[in-house]
């Protein structure tokens, strides 16, 4: 039998190598259509957009196209690779866009290092792409390098590794605090990783309602306090001045979560026996999480687990977010995507997972029943339904919100997205032949 990683390779090498390409979507097959998609008819695409600028949404493929860039310095938890070593992962993303919400996708890996080269590659290319996924740059680089961009571009700038952990996460977190009878903004924290998830991770919460001074965080030098002087303006922000605290098995006792974004083994289940009752523990670290289900089970049943896994309940997967948060913003020109949209997407999710399952998902998943509970906080990536209640949530809180430049009527644009999913699923059987 083949090993994983024999049957990774073979998947990225057979037929055609790698996993995207390039495909038109208008005829090309006589003189006429040749002189429609290029000379001399092009030219009338041209005068008109130069006229209007915003036409290139309706004459070219902008307002469906995401950059992916990145500098292959922060790799899936593999480190610094290099940007060609990073494409792989880039051109994986491209499938999860478009196999997800149909968005369409360039990889761009490149050759920098600074926060400042990043930064002027991705704003030169403002007008190609309707929005950019920054991924797998290192902080505290990316940190600068998003917000500069925000500020500074008028397309959606979005760091995946920062705010798709958050937004996936923080929607199990508001089922957990349901499930266990809690409040967000009672909630005592502690992260355990204080690089761009980590922080991200911190920053959403608050958002959402959980308060800072409830929040410990720590870095690979141990609790990040207030009497640190080697601490970026990142961490900074959320420095702790509980000076009962030295180490982590400190800042778990009595704790009502903690979410680990740092490395395999980094957690000992029996630290976790001075936590809450009806604890919350998200080991993300991934292929192997800080601390194992199992582990964790033989010491505190009690506690609601979830991991980046998918062969164990709760899997925090970014998938159910980036695809559909850049939708809905695609879909009404947003110029940004901001708070109000990152909490409607999170929130979606978290009303998503109370609802019936559907069978595509059990067969999915190969699953005879699944309900809303401590085994069941989000929803499953391949649920069809995550299209139709993510995307829409976030083009409402983008037009409401002042950063959309094109309204919608949201009955109309629910049956869009409905011809979407039934294209999507054409698609996919197209290829699974």
């Amino acid at each position: 039998m083949a090993s994983l990683k024999e049957d990774a390779l073979q998947y990225h090498r057979q037929g055609r190598p790698g996993k995207i390409e390039v495909v038109p979507t208008k005829p090309l097959s006589n003189q006429r259509d040749l002189s429609l998609a290029y000379t001399p008819g092009v030219a009338d695409a041209v005068l008109e957009i130069e006229r209007d600028p915003m036409t290139v949404y309706e004459y070219t493929a902008k307002g469906n196209l995401v950059a992916v860039v990145s500098n292959g310095t922060a790799i899936l938890g593999l480190g610094n690779r290099g940007p060609e070593a990073s494409k792989p992962v880039m051109e994986g993303k491209g499938v999860l866009f478009k196999g997800f919400a149909d968005v369409d996708v360039f990889d761009i890996e490149i050759q920098a290092k600074s926060a400042q080269e990043i930064i002027a590659v991705c704003k030169a290319l403002e007008p190609t792409f309707g929005g950019i996924n920054l991924e797998d740059i290192k902080a505290p680089e990316c940190f600068e390098v998003e917000e500069t961009l925000i500020r500074e571009m008028k397309i959606p700038v979005f760091h995946d590794d920062q705010h798709g952990t958050a937004i996936i996460a923080g929607a199990a977190v508001i089922n957990a605090c349901e499930i266990t009878k809690r409040k967000l903004a009672d909630l005592k924290l502690v992260v355990l990783g204080a690089g761009a998830s980590g922080i991200a991770c911190a920053k959403f919460w608050v958002s959402l309602g959980m308060q800072r001074k409830n929040i410990v965080m720590f870095d690979t030098k141990g609790v990040i306090n207030k009497g640190r002087t080697d601490l970026n303006k990142y961490k900074a922000e959320f420095a702790t001045d509980r000076s009962e605290i030295h180490s982590l098995e400190d800042a778990l006792k009595g704790a009502d979560m903690i979410i680990g974004l740092s490395a395999a083994g980094a957690i000992k289940a029996e630290w976790l026996k001075g936590m809450a009752d009806n604890a919350v523990v998200f080991a993300m670290a991934n292929p192997v999480p800080e601390v194992m289900p199992e582990e964790v089970r033989a010491v505190r049943p009690d506690i609601l687990m979830g991991t980046g896994r998918s062969d164990y309940p709760n899997q925090v997967n970014n998938v159910l977010g980036f695809p559909f948060i850049f939708r809905g913003a695609l879909d009404v020109f947003a110029t940004r995507i901001n708070e109000e949209m990152k909490r409607a997407a999170s929130q979606a999710l978290a009303k998503l997972a109370h609802e019936p399952i559907v069978p595509e998902v059990l067969k999915a998943y190969n699953l005879k029943s699944l309900e809303y509970g401590r085994e069941y906080l989000i929803p499953k990536p391949f649920d069809p339904r995550v299209l139709l209640w993510e995307a829409p949530a976030v083009a409402k809180a983008a037009m409401d919100s002042g950063v959309a430049r094109r309204k919608v009527n949201m009955d109309e644009y629910q049956q869009q997205l409905e011809a979407r999913l039934e294209h999507l699923n054409k698609m996919k059987k197209r290829i699974g032949k």
